[in-house]
């Protein structure tokens, strides 16, 4: 399947579904246009998991609760090993652990792997189980041979990995699979990929068992940046992995919490723009980068750089006609809101000032291939700077 140049994720979803459904491949539910598709095939996909060496070893398998990996979690049951699936949307926990009733017969572990058995034959595993999850398999709508993926666009995926790495169940090696049919696997632009989005180490499909060999590093952990407070209320294991992230010290600010800080911090320091431009020479204020800032220059720092908070952001390779409205649109997009901003014009580097050391990491995640135009921003700790 071709993909034209500067294609989106939803352009390629909206091409994956579409072709699915116009050639018939589609199998219920239907139409699959904003599901993880299953598609005629799906069964005898999900039976090539068992060429995996990895799934002979595994103890602990974690399934997603899509149609399409149905045999999967059948295949899991019928080994006898232990069948997590996350519940839908995480509304009532991370996952359930699928009990099968005793001495049940082939029928009734058909009936305990589909999405009504999830909701009669489980139990809630919490978040201090301290269960070790050995191979993760999840649906998609796009995947490449590379490994990149592409879910249905709710970041649901993605979200579970990463709660499964905060609370430890998962790590680096553990292997993630997908299923899916071959007119899904389709060639992705890397530059489409995010820090939190998912890749996988195998794809099977009806014909095929793919070996991705993929190296790009997994989500780390929840990018918090990325999180709604309209999610967090919608996910209660979410708020709770939130406050033992934050009781440990770490920076729990969510999408759009910098903007408040930012807009607060507008009102007492600066004017609405919150903007320093070279020709206002402002006096420093507490919290903002100081005045002398308006020295740098396209490449490399101010002369008193050493003067800079540590918790400074330098973001260059802005394009030519850039906009100080435009940057501060994609900050907010991102939820990587400062509390101060130094616009040096189009073609130099901006600065991007924040509370502390924590908050101004967490946005150098957020901001990762962060484009204007056809540019890919450049994002770095200005301490950084200072040691090349």
């Amino acid at each position: 399947m071709e993909l034209r140049a500067g294609v989106t994720k939803q352009d390629i979803r909206e091409k994956i579904w579409d072709y699915m459904e116009s050639q018939n491949l589609a199998d219920f539910p239907r139409p699959v246009h904003h599901r993880i598709p299953n598609f005629k095939g799906s069964y005898l996909a999900c039976q090539n998991i068992k060429e995996l060496e990895t799934f002979a070893r595994t103890w602990n398998i974690k399934v997603g609760p899509d149609k399409p990996l149905e045999g999967v979690r059948l295949l899991a049951l019928q080994s006898h090993k232990t069948l997590l699936v996350p519940t839908p949307r995480l509304r009532t926990g991370l996952f359930n652990k699928i009990i099968p009733p005793p001495g049940a017969t082939k029928d009734i572990l058909r009936k305990c792997a589909t999405s009504q058995g999830v909701r009669n034959y489980s139990v809630p595993v919490g978040l201090d189980s301290r269960v070790l999850v050995d191979l993760v398999v999840v649906g998609s709508v796009a995947v490449s041979e590379q490994g990149w993926r592409i879910g249905k666009g709710e970041g649901y995926a993605d979200l579970e990995y990463a709660m499964m790495v905060s609370m430890g169940a998962v790590c680096e090696e553990t292997p993630v699979v997908t299923v899916v049919h071959d007119c899904q696997v389709v060639d992705i632009p890397e530059a489409l990929l995010e820090d939190h989005d998912l890749t996988v180490d195998y794809v099977l499909t009806p014909t095929r068992v793919i070996m991705t060999g993929c190296r790009r590093p997994k989500p780390k952990g929840i990018t918090w940046c990325k999180i709604s407070p309209e999610m967090l209320e919608r996910i209660p294991v979410l708020r709770s992995l939130r406050h033992r992230e934050q009781q440990a010290g770490k920076d729990v600010t969510l999408h759009g919490e910098q903007q408040h800080l930012w807009e607060a911090g507008s009102k007492h320091t600066a004017p609405p723009s919150a903007v320093q431009r070279p020709q206002d020479a402002p006096q420093p204020v507490e919290g903002s980068v100081p005045a002398a800032c308006s020295s740098l220059h396209r490449e490399g720092l101010p002369p008193n750089a050493a003067a800079l908070p540590a918790a400074t952001i330098h973001v260059s390779n802005l394009p030519a006609g850039a906009r100080v409205s435009e940057l501060k649109r994609a900050l907010r997009e991102r939820g990587a809101t400062p509390l101060h901003l130094t616009w040096q014009g189009p073609r130099r580097p901006a600065l991007l000032a924040f509370r502390d050391l924590a908050a101004a990491e967490q946005a150098i995640t957020c901001l990762q291939g962060l484009r204007l135009g056809a540019s890919t921003l450049q994002v770095e700790l200005v301490r950084q700077l200072r040691d090349k």
